[in-house]
């Protein structure tokens, strides 16, 4: 296995990654801000999303003038709860894995 690409960097090196997690001092306003927003926008779309696939059909028409039929909002809707619930947990294995790593460096 070579130990340098064709760049001449050497692969498998730390010395040019950076993270979030490496920055120094207290998050910002902003950045706080950012952080709770990616929370709220898959909870509050779970929250607002109609259970039936029909109400889901009328609220697309209604907010895009789209008409979809039951089979495609069925989909569509399940669609999006799949991708919330995966962004939802995205973010809490993020968050799980932060603190590991924050507690092993601790110690």
């Amino acid at each position: 296995m070579k130990t340098h690409c064709s760049c001449g960097a050497a692969t498998g090196s730390d010395a040019r990654k950076t993270t979030a997690a490496q920055t120094t001092g207290p998050l910002t306003l902003w950045q706080r801000f950012v952080k709770g927003v990616r929370w709220l926008i898959p909870g509050i779309t779970l929250v607002l999303l109609p259970k039936c696939p029909i109400c889901f059909a009328a609220y697309v028409a209604l907010g895009t003038g789209i008409g979809l039929s039951v089979t495609a909002a069925t989909w569509l809707r399940s669609g999006l709860v799949v991708l919330c619930v995966g962004s939802l947990l995205y973010l809490a294995g993020s968050r799980i894995m932060a603190y590991r790593k924050r507690r092993q460096s601790a110690s």
